[in-house]
């Protein structure tokens, strides 16, 4: 079930949830036998990114196992995208990744939550999308929630955690990750 605002609720003990546990069990399946792979086996690593994902990669696709997905149906993937080691991707919300976009190491992108009402917590899973528009560099360690877009050609400094939009042509850092300085052409 989808809200107003692109928002997802799926309900425990639901058709829905039945389905996207299965889902999260094809995903892992798949990750696992990815995360097998090594660096120099780049064309399988995108055969099972795109098995996982339901549609082709381009081939200027880069990805360094291992890789963790939740579900994977959710991810969009542009082209000349390059994703380091140990990222997690929880894409039940949707995950939008343009052209240009460098992921580094241990980046979490999660569009996935729950309520914060401790009596409803256990019994809905939340997700809103996450937009990552082209030429954005994410670096080492960040953590990007459910309902944020990163801007064209900003940068995401190691170990923030962004909670809220970032603006195109931008430096963000901390936790939660603020605005630091304007990157400029030159």
């Amino acid at each position: 079930m989808s809200n107003e605002d692109g928002t997802r609720i799926i309900y425990r003990k639901t058709p829905e949830s039945v389905a996207m546990l299965a889902n999260v069990k094809r995903a892992m399946a798949i990750t696992a036998v990815l995360n097998r792979l090594t660096f120099d086996d780049a064309d399988k690593i995108r055969a099972l990114f795109s098995q996982l994902i339901g549609k082709k990669v381009d081939d200027s696709f880069l990805l360094i196992p291992p890789f963790y997905a939740v579900g994977g149906d959710e991810i969009r993937i542009g082209r000349n995208v390059f994703v380091n080691q140990n990222c997690t991707f929880y894409d039940l919300g949707g995950l939008d990744i343009a052209d240009d976009v460098m992921i580094g190491p241990n980046v979490s992108l999660i569009t996935t939550g729950h309520p914060l009402d401790p009596s409803q917590r256990s019994a809905a899973t939340i997700g809103k999308r996450i937009v990552v528009e082209r030429n954005v560099w994410i670096a080492t360690g960040a953590t990007i929630i459910g309902g944020v877009t990163v801007g064209e050609n900003s940068v995401v400094a190691a170990g923030s955690v962004v909670t809220k939009d970032v603006p195109p042509n931008t430096l963000v850092g901390g936790n939660p990750a603020r605005v630091i300085r304007s990157i400029g052409d030159g």
